[in-house]
């Protein structure tokens, strides 16, 4: 029996068994975090280069992309590490930070959709209101919120769950650290502290999934009656993103943490694990930019510009090191 005092590393949960399905993990990860690093940083971009984009929507969506970039960049390196040099070793240290972090950036992206939420329901079902109640220095106010909300959660719960003593072992059932894996290693009766907090959370968490639904309800029945079908095919492009955004990411979350335990098992529960944690931030900036008209122009002009600097480069190059031959 060790405690938690003596463990100096965490086991992870190995991805595949063999080497040949570790290296093709390994370039899986490695195509979805480069999607998603490519994805969200002409998000960031195109919405900090694009002036007529400064607007609500679009700063939500560029907090999104951040907190999007910051999730995969705190499970996916380590994943990709341990799978192409066939280890599972985690440093205590580096299990408690990739908790914290994990939890920050995820806990911010679930503010930021029902923000998001809130923007949308105000635009359409209150648009007089509109640029009162979400100005600039008031959309900066409710971002700010958003993150510093973020950061006491993940804080609260990475102090509380790594001041538990372990004597279960060191071995994790997950390909990353997460809370309910380290609570299995526990050995004493104050994990249930932790199982409150959790609950607390799953019911806020609950609470802003109804008003979620709510603000739908009622900006469904706003758009359908607007007279004209390019008003309503307006603000459908406006929403629907958003809407499966928030479909996929409560979902597979949903999923991945109340599934039955008979349907529990190793590879269905990495399945799910990426499902969650992995994929959204490659899909989010697709689905944005499918269905949003001035996010793709923006983004658009934004890889046009730059191709042709790097051609006028290029070719500024070529002339240069044709003068010098010559």
């Amino acid at each position: 029996m060790s405690n938690s005092s003596s463990i100096r590393h965490f086991l992870l949960l190995a991805l595949a068994d063999t080497r040949q399905l570790q290296l093709l993990h390994f370039c899986l990860l490695l195509g979805i975090s480069l999607a998603a690093l490519l994805g969200n940083s002409l998000i960031i971009s195109a919405v900090a280069c694009g002036h007529h984009l400064h607007t609500p929507m679009f700063f939500f969506l560029l907090n999104l992309a951040l907190s999007d970039l910051g999730s995969i960049c705190t499970t996916v390196p380590k994943a990709m590490h341990n799978s192409l040099w066939n280890t599972r070793d985690i440093s205590y240290t580096g299990c408690a930070a990739q908790l914290f972090f994990f939890l920050f950036f995820i806990s911010a992206e679930f503010c930021l959709l029902t923000i998001m939420c809130y923007d949308r329901y105000m635009s359409i079902c209150n648009p007089l209101h509109y640029g009162t109640l979400l100005g600039s220095r008031a959309c900066a106010h409710i971002a700010a919120a958003a993150w510093t909300s973020a950061f006491l959660y993940s804080l609260l719960h990475t102090a509380n769950t790594f001041s538990l003593p372990l004597c279960q072992g060191n071995a994790l059932g997950q390909f990353f650290c997460e809370v309910p894996q380290i609570l299995k290693l526990s050995c004493s009766n104050s994990y249930l502290r932790e199982l409150c907090l959790l609950m607390g959370s799953a019911f806020l968490f609950f609470g802003c999934f109804v008003f979620v639904v709510f603000s739908y309800v009622q900006i469904f029945r706003a758009v359908l009656r607007i007279p004209s079908e390019q008003g309503k095919h307006k603000a459908f492009s406006t929403c629907l993103p958003h809407l499966a955004v928030v479909t996929l990411f409560i979902s597979t979350g949903t999923f991945a943490y109340l599934k039955p335990p008979s349907m529990s098992s190793p590879s269905l529960d990495i399945t799910v694990s990426v499902l969650y944690s992995v994929m959204p931030p490659a899909l989010n900036p697709l689905i944005y930019s499918l269905r949003n008209k001035e996010l793709k122009a923006a983004v658009g002009r934004l890889m046009t510009g730059w191709f042709r600097k790097h051609k006028t480069a290029g070719q500024l190059l070529q002339i240069t090191c044709n003068k010098i031959h010559l």
